[in-house]
């Protein structure tokens, strides 16, 4: 019997390993099914959002270039890419790793558009597998950390443009980017250096030096000042650290990029005259006095260029057009900024995205009035216009970036946007620029929606989302029966005015409470919006573009 029961309790044991072998089997098996299509699914989103860019070549007419600037030209490129490296680092140091795990051709060509895993123009959707949701201070602050753990602690730096945070023996510490990021930055800085010995204009030299130094100290000043005092120079760079977009956390830390600049001398010449009239445009505004007593600085530079290369946060997700530098409020007030149109870029655009967008969305009678010159216009006086409105509280008590904080960008944006258009308006009617208004207002309808394509998650697109939203609630146009957008001009003027109103009031009071609800009320995309644009998608018009660039350059030397 013993011998038996034994045999019986062995047979049992066997099925039940047996079935416990096959439930593992089974659940391993489940989870790679559920892997694999999570994985196909991942992919197949990637093919479908991959198309959105389309693929243009930067170029420009080199033969124009003096001997020395051929010269230059390459090592301003090789300085370039040292940015477009530490922004990886800033915005998803693992990319190595990560393309490295990725096998799919088309997924890693994503990642590389939008520096890391997530989608920039939808949200910042994850689409590689495994990746969660992107942190909002991305690598400037320590994951874990809260604002309020910051806000507390004892940093100085707090909300510094040119260091991280980090934890040092359980307690929060500022790290300067100079010292954080110390290998790359002499590299470039060294390659600057370089470019100054070679270059034959006396502002351009003085400003690759004095940049060149603010590389490795974090003091940027001196060669912003500099840089707006350059007149004559063919080429130019834009490069550091630079714009908040990234920090999502707090709107403070800067992130690394650059521009190679060759300027376009004759459409410059085209633009110099209108800083001159900021002040009275400044008087003009529709809001009360207390909000427009600033005036604006006048020293400031207006010109076109050609870009050759994009690096770092510029050349992430959608591409800049058109440039308003320095960022620093004293520098602005008391010096002017130098206002980059970059109209090799701004005409892809034109001719790859917004001429097909109208042909689809802009009412049949008013297509006629979609053109490049006021395209180009209007991207140009939205920078210019930044110059424009308010950089410090009625109170007096702190600037309006200060005190608007992660809701400072947006804003920003929305009123360069309305008084942008608000320039245009007005520099018509004093017969300064020329042109039908109907051809600015419809060019610039057609721009609020290329640009909305962009998603509502970045500062761009809110702001575009409250100008659609606002214009709309105002009546400044209707859409159609046919599914089509139609301008009405007299009340597109009027609500340009009242938007314009709006904002600045918002950025004088300072109230970030105010802000964030306007953002809530209209910093969105609704369901018939998006079901237009999704039309724009399905006719295969792309959202923006990607560069084949620096080829033409890099062998020059």
């Amino acid at each position: 019997m013993r011998i038996k029961m034994n045999l019986v309790k062995g047979l049992f044991a066997a099925s039940a390993l047996v079935t416990s072998v096959t439930a593992c089997t089974s659940n391993s098996n489940n989870q790679e099914n559920s892997e694999k299509k999570d994985l196909d699914s991942l992919q197949e989103y990637v093919a479908q959002r991959l198309p959105i860019y389309e693929k243009v070549r930067l170029s420009t007419n080199l033969n124009l270039l003096t001997i020395s600037e051929r010269k230059v030209l390459p090592l301003l490129i090789e300085a370039a890419q040292i940015m477009d490296e530490l922004f990886w680092k800033q915005a998803y140091p693992q990319r190595d790793s990560l393309l490295a795990s990725i096998k799919d051709e088309k997924t890693r060509e994503f990642v590389k558009i939008n520096y890391g895993p997530w989608d920039r123009l939808n949200g910042d959707k994850p689409f590689v597998n495994g990746v969660g949701e992107k942190p909002i201070g991305v690598t400037f602050y320590p994951l874990n950390m809260t604002k309020e753990e910051l806000e507390k602690s004892d940093v100085k730096d707090k909300h510094g443009l040119y260091s991280v945070i980090r934890y040092e023996d359980g307690k929060l510490v500022s790290i300067p980017y100079h010292i954080y990021f110390a290998t790359e930055l002499q590299k470039a800085s060294s390659l600057l250096k370089q470019a100054a010995l070679l270059t034959d204009d006396p502002g351009f030299k003085k400003y690759l030096n004095l940049r060149a130094d603010a590389l490795v100290t974090d003091n940027y000043t001196a060669s912003d000042y500099a840089w707006l005092d350059m007149k004559n120079n063919g080429l130019d760079i834009i490069i550091g650290p630079i714009e908040n977009y990234e920090d999502k956390l707090f709107n403070a830390r800067a992130s690394f990029e650059s521009y190679v600049l060759v300027k376009d001398k004759e459409w410059s010449k085209r633009l110099a005259k209108y800083v001159s009239m900021l002040p009275e445009l400044q008087k003009g505004l529709p809001v009360e006095a207390k909000y427009k007593k600033e005036v604006p600085g006048t020293d400031s530079e207006l010109n076109a260029y050609d870009v050759v290369y994009y690096a770092g946060d510029c050349n992430a997700g959608s591409k800049t057009i058109a440039v308003n530098l320095p960022n620093d409020e004293k520098i602005q007030q008391e010096k002017g900024t130098r206002r980059s149109q970059l109209k090799n870029a701004m005409k892809a655009k034109f001719d790859k995205i917004l001429v097909p967008i109208a042909n689809v969305l802009i009412d049949r009678d008013q297509q006629k009035y979609i053109k490049f010159d006021a395209f180009f216009s209007n991207v140009m006086f939205h920078e210019v216009a930044h110059g424009l409105g308010i950089k410090n509280t009625v109170n007096g008590k702190t600037t309006v970036r200060e005190a608007l904080q992660e809701q400072y960008s947006w804003l920003e944006e929305g009123k360069a946007d309305v008084l942008g258009l608000y320039m245009v308006t007005g520099l018509l009617k004093k017969g300064e620029l020329t042109g039908d208004i109907k051809d600015y207002y419809t060019t610039y309808m057609a721009g609020i929606l290329r640009s909305v394509r962009f998603g509502a998650s970045s500062a761009h697109g809110k702001a575009n989302m409250q100008c659609f939203n606002f214009f709309q609630e105002k009546g400044a146009f209707e859409r159609t029966a046919a599914g089509t957008y139609r301008v009405n001009y007299d009340k597109f003027a009027i609500a340009m005015n009242e938007l314009s109103n709006l904002i600045i009031t918002l950025q004088g009071n300072g109230n970030k409470t105010a802000v964030e609800q306007a953002q809530k009320e209209r910093g969105v995309i609704k369901a018939e919006l998006q079901a237009d644009l999704d039309k724009l998608s399905k006719k295969g018009i792309p959202v923006d573009v990607i560069f084949e660039q620096g080829v033409d350059v890099l062998g020059m030397k």
